[in-house]
């Protein structure tokens, strides 16, 4: 079970929780997902499918956007190519505005008083105008919602949240990775492109405390996000293995998925995607064990999904200082995945000066990949650890 295994990484008292629910050998088994969709508001929704969640997005994203409720902040790409690697820069200067977020807590308070339940933007009822949609997994009994977020610099940006409220701090469940694949699914069947990211733990970048999964769309003629293409690239021996893509400077943990994956059954799609997840948070918590300085505290890290490959980068710090003038550079998912924000024509000169990928190293941790394959971490990545 995970959660035996995690809390004695080290001899120091470093507490990772993880549920013991995402063990091997307890995952649930999947029958048919009903789909809700909002028909006329929150409270009236009708059964559709995946594709038609999609498909409400764009009407919804301008909805919001006119409403005012939504707000969304023009902004250009520049790619930067740094050795192999083609990186993105959004410049966003509108951001400099965005009202600046308190650090989230992970944990929600043990009563919430009528006072302090607008801590969370994600609990009921939620705004109509970036309401698009609800998920209910009938075996788990899992609820989702799915939201515009609330400040995009990417048109039709989507949320996927838990219901209920789960710490963004917890890793991702079965139910939680199939919805997601079956969005993107969705999206693909539809004619567009997305990825979706999920930002663990204090120092992973997240800005809210309630569980919730991101969704970007890629601009036209994008197959994914710059470490996509390198992983589509990557020449691998053991197609059921992770592997790591080396030319990045940071630990990194990757899964290619069998071809054919969206054609899969429930039950196929789900033990993939929980195998894939399972093999990975391995993998980053091995890493994080090969570093004596790691904080103490749960794990954090990202993970990046597409429909052919899943990502996950354990993570040090959320910001990167900058040498050149001791500015906070804030890292999230989107940065492993090769997509930087800045604010400002400085800053963009600022990142490139210092470099992007010195700036993700700092952020996260040393590869020690060579170490992991030359030992038996693929066959068995909690080896020595029991």
């Amino acid at each position: 079970m995970l959660s035996s295994w995690v809390r004695r990484l080290t001899p120091r008292a470093r507490h990772f929780s993880l549920p013991s629910t995402i063990s091997r050998d307890n995952l649930p088994k999947r029958p048919t997902v009903l789909v809700h969709l909002l028909h006329t508001s929150p409270s009236l929704s009708m059964s559709k499918t995946h594709i038609d969640i999609i498909n409400k997005v764009p009407a919804a994203f301008e909805k919001g956007l006119a409403s005012g409720d939504l707000f969304f902040f023009p902004s250009t790409v520049e790619k930067h190519t740094e050795s192999t690697v083609e990186y993105q820069i959004r410049l966003c200067p509108a951001l400099q505005h965005k009202p600046t977020l308190p650090t989230p807590h992970f944990e929600p308070p043990a009563s919430p008083t009528k006072k302090d339940k607008s801590f969370d933007p994600f609990a009921p009822p939620y705004n109509e105008n970036l309401y698009v949609a609800e998920l209910k997994d009938e075996e788990s009994n899992e609820d989702f919602v799915i939201l515009l977020n609330k400040y995009s610099v990417v048109p039709q940006h989507f949320l996927m949240v838990t219901k209920d409220f789960k710490s963004q701090g917890s890793p991702l469940m079965p139910s939680e990775l199939v919805q997601t694949y079956l969005l993107l699914s969705a999206a693909r069947k539809t004619g567009k492109k997305f990825f979706a990211f999920y930002n663990c733990g204090d120092n992973s970048g997240a800005s809210q405390a309630h569980k919730h999964i991101q969704f970007i769309p890629l601009a036209e003629g994008e197959d994914g996000p710059p470490v996509e293409v390198l992983a589509k690239k990557a020449q691998i021996s053991f197609p059921d293995r992770p592997f790591s893509l080396q030319q990045l400077s940071y630990a990194n943990h990757c899964y290619r998925f069998p071809s054919g994956l969206a054609d899969f059954s429930p039950d196929q799609l789900e033990g993939v995607m929980a195998d894939a997840f399972l093999k990975l948070l391995d993998l980053a918590i091995s890493t994080i064990r090969h570093d004596p300085d790691y904080p103490v505290g749960n794990p954090s890290y990202n993970v990046v999904i597409t429909l052919d490959h899943m990502h996950i980068i354990p993570r040090r710090q959320e910001n990167y200082i900058l040498e050149s003038n001791g500015e906070k550079v804030s890292v999230n998912a989107l940065g492993f995945a090769g997509m930087l924000l800045v604010k400002s024509d400085e800053e963009m000169e600022d990142v490139k000066r210092e470099t992007i990928s010195k700036i993700l190293r700092g952020v996260g941790l040393e590869s020690v990949h060579e170490l992991q394959v030359e030992g038996t971490a693929l066959e068995n990545p909690l080896n020595g650890l029991l």
